[in-house]
């Protein structure tokens, strides 16, 4: 997203190391061209949106409520046409649902009636993954958010944040190159939260995916986010120590906490 655009975009975590898990060595580049994003027939959000995102870069949206983030999120995700311009995912138009794109919500989105293992599998089983290597991937997703004892339990009888790990396994598990977080953990209690945070951490480290993360939480979207996009200003601004949990107290961390709260 161009700066001069005047309103667009561009549970405590395991205590041992998580297995290795097979991935794609980089991310996909998510890019918008001159886009207008917004419902048919309805009020578009003001724009236009022209951003890149870098393959394997985690970029951080904040905003008002109501501002367009998750439509954001939508027409990325090809769920949502843009009313105007291009979205791409490396340089090929988007114009639907892929298995590249994974979408991770704020409620888990578990199936129910689906054990904890097979709600993980559920992607697998989508791309008609034979059986036994689904169940297998499963398992070590189901590990590496630590949730490994688990398997065989139904989402009524897990925490909120652990069904969010589970909804992270599940997201994962397809080894998608794009993965789009509309506030994932935005319903859990502050301490869950960090460790949730330092869990995406751990887990995006090994994988090269490219992540977008809407938040409304400033400090979660100075601490995960390599840059931060103002939906309020069209500003994309570099974070200058992203994950470091000590980086709050840096005088240049300071200062863009500032100026995000600031467009807000």
């Amino acid at each position: 997203m161009s700066a001069a655009s005047p309103s667009a975009v561009s549970a405590k975590p395991p205590t041992t190391a998580p297995p290795a898990v097979p991935t794609r060595p980089t991310g996909s580049e998510l890019a918008l061209h001159g886009v207008r994003l917004g419902h048919p027939g309805g009020v578009p959000v003001p724009g236009p949106v022209d951003l890149r995102i870098a393959p394997g870069e985690l970029l951080a949206v904040v905003g008002p409520s109501g501002c367009g983030k998750t439509t954001l999120l939508r027409t990325l995700a090809g769920l949502l046409p843009p009313l105007e311009g291009r979205v791409t995912q490396d340089g090929e138009p988007v114009r639907r649902p892929g298995a590249d794109r994974a979408v991770v919500f704020q409620h888990d989105a578990l199936l129910p009636w689906r054990t904890v293992r097979a709600n993980v599998e559920l992607p697998l089983a989508i791309r008609r993954v034979p059986r036994a290597e689904r169940r297998g991937q499963a398992a070590e997703w189901l590990e590496r958010v630590g949730l490994g004892g688990h398997a065989g339990r139904l989402p009524h009888q897990l925490s909120g944040g652990q069904r969010q790990r589970v909804q992270l396994a599940r997201a994962l598990a397809g080894r998608p190159r794009a993965v789009l977080m509309d506030e994932p953990f935005g319903a859990l209690d502050a301490h869950t939260r960090a460790g949730m945070q330092d869990l995406l951490v751990e887990i995006l480290r090994g994988t090269g995916a490219t992540v977008v993360f809407v938040t409304h939480d400033v400090d979660e979207a100075l601490h995960l986010g390599d840059r931060v996009a103002l939906f309020a200003t069209g500003e994309v601004l570099d974070v200058p120590h992203p994950r470091a949990r000590d980086a709050r107290r840096a005088p240049e961390t300071a200062a863009l906490r500032r100026r995000v709260l600031d467009s807000l």
